[in-house]
């Protein structure tokens, strides 16, 4: 996929793949991957923002989400944009 403008981006519905084990820890989640084997250590924010990636929020309603739930005075747009990047190249999302 080539390089998406903001507003495309912001436009996409991810969804992580199927199978996940989720498992909460002292300081976050312990998501096993048992395709792949493979362990990920997510924060709370990083958890919730993986569960939203349903397949049914777009990434900018995934941003009003993350706003609310932690009270933040601005939309986290960029973030959830990188966060949904990185669990793009670790395999955690499905392909578009």
């Amino acid at each position: 996929m080539g390089k998406l403008s903001v507003v495309d981006e912001l436009a996409l519905s991810p969804k992580h793949v199927e199978g996940l084990d989720l498992d909460a820890a002292d300081d976050g989640y312990i998501i096993y991957q048992p395709e792949k084997d493979r362990v990920h250590f997510l924060n709370h924010t990083a958890v919730l923002i993986l569960e939203l990636c349903n397949g049914m929020n777009p990434v900018g309603a995934i941003a009003d989400s993350i706003q609310e739930a932690f009270g933040l005075a601005e939309k986290p747009e960029a973030l959830v944009r990188e966060t949904v990047a990185r669990f793009r190249d670790e395999g955690l999302l499905e392909s578009e």
